[in-house]
């Protein structure tokens, strides 16, 4: 698998698995998990797709039947905009229904009226290993 060195030193996989329009919470679990059985270790949500809870199953599954380990995985999830205080509740939900401690890469959805609290929320975050 080819990857991508980021800027923090991180290495990304060069392919990844989108889960955007696979709102049904039994059927994105499933292509998630089959996903990463044959080999993606990039995974791409968002809380909008409605759909990090069965992602996170999916997730959680794989690495229990020895598939991969987390440490494999590159999960990349985004929030919306909004503002400062809104941010770290979003960051902190995500977390909780992917089911894992922390993030790879983490994007602002959508522009909103306070970008730049949002972003500083982000950046405690990433202090916060999260």
């Amino acid at each position: 698998m080819e990857y991508f060195t980021l800027n923090n030193g991180t290495k990304m996989p060069a392919e990844g698995f989108g889960v955007f329009q696979i709102p049904d919470a039994v059927q994105c679990e499933e292509v998630t998990y089959n996903a990463i059985k044959t080999g993606y270790r990039l995974i791409d949500t968002a809380a909008a797709y409605m759909n990090e809870e069965a992602v996170g199953k999916a997730i959680h599954r794989a690495i229990e039947d020895g598939l991969t380990t987390r440490d494999e995985l590159f999960i990349t999830t985004k929030i919306y905009g909004g503002n400062y205080e809104r941010a770290g509740g979003m960051i902190d939900d995500a977390l909780k229904d992917l089911n894992v401690d922390y993030i790879d890469l983490l994007l602002i959805h959508q522009p909103g009226y306070d970008d730049e609290g949002v972003y500083k929320a982000m950046e405690e975050a990433v202090a916060a290993g999260k």
